[in-house]
């Protein structure tokens, strides 16, 4: 037999070593550009944040800066945030909820009755939750269930909440007479500067965070909103999941309805009015998909922080709530467009 002859041999005595092929570099993972293009997008997102601090501060440079008016748009942003933290949820499983608004208006008025209040802070705690729960047990129940679709089911649960909130109240402001719960919105009750209500918002975004990344339940909305069919066939209760989702944002709907009272010391029929435009856009700001199957929670939270911060300079600057809702459609227009030319080039 004879030995094996090596490269070195096989080329000649003169030939040198044999250097070793180069090997091609790795691809990175799809989870890595995945989270990559959330970076960038995150880092654009707080690139126009501070544009718009800019803007306001060289606009109004006696009041926009002021620690009181900050305070002020951490606050009125902490109760759209809430309600934008259960949208969140409900666009990555691939529905949508229009009828946030009518629910933080029901749940307001309905724990501000005279009954109610007799319960103190926690009667009127408990029934705000209680009541965007149920309404939320109804939307995910209609669609998961019924098989509506959740833009039809949702819209009813709009017309009926706001006319429910309407018979409650007789069209008459609902005044809070429980000091417990007026007391939080005052500046004595503030922790280290910070507005309870922001406490509030920020606590349920960081669970929010938790429970979309790093649960089993986070996994599984992300997958019935990217392909409900893959999810079933995954093992996935995909009714079961949707119901659970409607119900999150009837939950946070029941605590900014919370927030709401305190922060205006009454309930109206009229609360929560353009809710459902506002956590929409700022989802979609904040990088959610419309069709389902991607966002976060950071997005969705600066995407908040961007419109309210629109909104103050707005007001700031003596400009009309009309000109504040054709600037915030443009901006939803704009977002939309940006976002199908994303998902066109990725699939290209």
């Amino acid at each position: 037999m004879t030995s094996p002859v090596s490269k070195a041999e096989q080329n000649g005595p003169g030939a040198g070593p044999v250097l070793a092929e180069p090997q091609a570099p790795k691809a990175p993972s799809p989870r890595r550009i995945a989270f990559a293009r959330a970076d960038l997008r995150t880092l654009s997102l707080v690139g126009v944040l501070i544009a718009l601090i800019i803007v306001g501060g060289v606009t109004k440079p006696d009041n926009f800066l002021e620690i009181d008016n900050l305070q002020l748009v951490l606050t009125q942003a902490s109760v759209i945030g809430v309600v934008t933290v259960g949208m969140t949820f409900v666009i990555i499983s691939g529905g949508i909820d229009l009828s946030v608004g009518a629910i933080v208006a029901l749940a307001s008025v309905w724990a501000t009755t005279v009954a109610t209040q007799e319960f103190g802070f926690w009667g009127i705690l408990f029934t705000a939750v209680l009541v965007g729960v149920g309404c939320g047990l109804v939307n995910g129940v209609l669609i998961s269930f019924g098989g509506m679709v959740p833009f039809i089911a949702t819209l009813a649960m709009l017309a009926a909440g706001r006319g429910l909130a309407l018979q409650i109240t007789g069209g008459n402001t609902q005044t809070v007479t429980i000091d417990s719960v007026l007391e939080l919105g005052y500046r004595d009750s503030y922790i280290l500067g910070i507005p309870p209500l922001v406490l509030i918002f920020a606590g349920v975004a960081i669970i929010g965070w938790l429970v979309l990344n790093r649960t089993t339940f986070g996994r599984r909305t992300v997958a019935v909103g990217g392909n409900d069919e893959a999810a079933r066939l995954a093992g996935i209760d995909v009714r079961r999941q949707r119901l659970y989702v409607y119900l999150l944002s009837g939950l946070c709907c029941g605590i900014a309805a919370f927030m709401l009272i305190v922060l205006s010391g009454s309930g109206q029929n009229t609360n929560g009015n353009l809710y459902e435009l506002d956590a929409i856009a700022a989802c979609i700001i904040g990088g959610t998909l419309l069709s389902g199957g991607r966002g976060t929670i950071v997005g969705a939270v600066l995407g908040v922080l961007i419109f309210q911060t629109i909104t103050n300079i707005f007001i700031l600057n003596n400009l009309e709530s009309a000109t504040q809702q054709i600037a915030k459609g443009a901006i939803i227009v704009v977002a939309v467009l940006v976002q199908h030319r994303t998902s066109r080039n990725q699939t290209t």
